[in-house]
């Protein structure tokens, strides 16, 4: 497997915390609710939605999900850059 560049990486990362947020927005909703007003109470009031929060986002980015993800960018610009025309050789 071809290693990503470090722009690759940083963008593969970015769209997973992306899709992340969105399919935890209604668990990130709860957590802004409860936190509305807080200031150092939000530790412990808002304790279990935050731990929702984290547990949702890190089924999307922890390391296992994050190889998965490597390794189908991987595939699809190989596959790309396969069915590119290629150069004739001098």
């Amino acid at each position: 497997m071809q290693a990503l560049s470090r722009r690759e990486e940083e963008a593969l990362l970015k769209v997973t915390k992306a899709r992340a947020m969105k399919e935890c927005d209604p668990l990130v909703k709860q957590f802004a609710e409860c936190a509305t007003g807080r200031f150092l109470s939000i530790a412990w009031s808002c304790r279990i939605q935050h731990q929702n929060v984290q547990h949702c986002m890190q089924q999307f980015t922890k390391p296992e999900s994050m190889d998965i993800l490597r390794a189908e960018y991987v595939r699809i610009r190989e596959q790309r850059n396969s069915s590119l025309p290629q150069a004739p050789q001098p």
